[in-house]
């Protein structure tokens, strides 16, 4: 009776390929079996080949982003909410940079498209709330996620490829927020508050 598939190759297979993805690396088979001490079979026993494990990279990374996502909880101070989402964000793009460039690289398909709207939702959920909470007036809760993401995801880029430090995330993100979120119709010095509540 042969073995079933092992989770945790199937695992290392992504994250390496995403690694190598990104250091601008041939991704081959053999490489990429090498690189993980498996056999090239492993590719099509887990992806049904190169372009299954393509679209798994992507996937994977927009899985892990909506994990993080997901352990944010709620609370009362929906902008608050708005600001600990974007730290959850920057937290799992800091933690897996090279799953996080590679899951916006759109030339490999996705299994579950719907997946990469999801987390895209959650911030809209949330500016919603900011909304009917008072907190923000006359705007498209997508607006304002939109320009949430935007910003935070310009400003990870440069962090995560070695362009500026780490520390200039806790520098600057706060401030974009309460720009945004202000400019959403939110009073600024309760804004202010709010997001040094929720990035932490």
């Amino acid at each position: 009776m042969p073995r079933p598939p092992d989770p945790a190759v199937r695992t290392a297979l992504i994250e390496q390929a995403a690694a190598m993805l990104v250091a601008r690396e041939p991704v081959t088979l053999r490489a990429l079996a090498t690189r993980v001490g498996t056999s090239t079979m492993a590719v099509y026993t887990h992806f049904d080949g190169m372009t299954g494990l393509w679209g798994a990279v992507r996937q994977e990374g927009f899985a892990r982003l909506a994990r993080r996502l997901a352990d944010v909880a709620a609370t009362d101070d929906p902008v608050r909410d708005l600001a600990a989402l974007g730290a959850a964000y920057a937290a799992n793009a800091i933690e897996h940079p090279a799953l996080y460039r590679a899951m916006f690289d759109a030339a490999a398909d996705l299994p579950d498209p719907e997946s990469a709207g999801a987390a895209f939702g959650v911030l809209v959920a949330a500016a919603g709330r900011a909304l009917e909470a008072g907190r923000f007036r006359d705007v498209d809760p997508a607006a304002v996620a939109t320009r949430q993401w935007a910003s935070g995801h310009g400003l990870l880029l440069l962090v995560i490829s070695g362009v500026l430090p780490r520390e200039a995330l806790d520098e600057h993100v706060p401030a974009l927020l309460t720009a945004i979120f202000s400019a959403a119709g939110d009073d600024p010095g309760r804004c202010a508050a709010s997001v040094r509540a929720g990035w932490g």
